[in-house]
């Protein structure tokens, strides 16, 4: 699918990963709209590469309801290309020494990373069933999750965060299979270590122990790498129901 003139909406879209993928789409062509729960860093990003910004809860059926309105108003039509960058990391053990439970941020790191992926999906998939194909494979659109390499590495006190991006990865073949019928892709990408404002705050033996992990190249992963691989799929009709690793060939250890 081309991404010259198409309209794409990134979720996440203030900062980091789905910052950099707004950024590349915009590059490319594409008519973008920033989606964040933060309004001011949206508009930030949108400014900076000619696009527009959007307020939004993912986890909202009613912010992303109202947000692909919006885009309809301002450009014509629904969102062709979805990109699912929001998300929350936590870290919190099942059994924490001090015996608490850890029940609220299991739920909270479920409702913004997996019912916020699944929202955008089911509300975005309905707004691209209504749009004309584009060709003769009767294309209508692709949305591009992200997940993580917890969903199969994750480590002590990742409990939630792996569950969320676990589950967000298990869905991506189903909603493939059920979203072909109205000529929409769906892949998932799993980041590994990256370059994001979730591990600007490691410590410098942290970052160094984890950076210890990846085989090649031995570094975190640059965020325009993430967007590489967004526009790749966005452009690429074969990737479909399916979850690929960007991670430099890393395997997690336990802690």
């Amino acid at each position: 699918m081309r991404i010259q003139n198409a309209v794409a909406m990134v979720t996440g879209g203030g900062s980091g990963l789905g910052a950099s993928a707004a950024a590349r789409l915009a590059a490319a062509g594409a008519r973008v709209v920033v989606v964040d729960i933060d309004e001011e860093a949206a508009e930030r990003v949108a400014a900076k590469i000619g696009g527009t910004a959007a307020a939004a809860d993912v986890s909202n059926a009613e912010d992303i309801t109202a947000a692909i309105e919006r885009i309809v108003a301002a450009l014509g039509e629904p969102p062709r290309i979805v990109v699912s960058c929001a998300g929350i990391g936590t870290a919190a053990r099942i059994l924490p020494r001090d015996g608490s439970l850890t029940l609220d941020a299991f739920e909270r790191t479920l409702r913004v990373n997996l019912l916020g992926t699944y929202v955008v999906l089911s509300v975005a998939a309905r707004a691209m069933s209504e749009l004309p194909p584009l060709d003769d494979d009767g294309t209508r659109g692709v949305i591009v999750n992200t997940a993580s390499i917890a969903f199969e590495d994750g480590q002590i006190g990742q409990a939630a965060y792996a569950a969320s991006k676990g589950g967000i990865a298990s869905l991506t073949l189903p909603a493939a299979r059920e979203l072909a019928r109205i000529g929409v892709r769906v892949v998932t990408i799993a980041p590994g270590l990256f370059e994001t404002p979730m591990s600007e705050g490691l410590a410098d033996e942290v970052r160094a122990g984890l950076v210890a992990n990846v085989p090649f190249p031995p570094r975190m992963g640059h965020a325009e790498e993430f967007a590489e691989l967004v526009a790749h799929i966005v452009e690429n009709q074969m990737l479909n129901g399916t979850t690929i690793r960007l991670d430099g060939g890393v395997r997690m250890p336990p802690r």
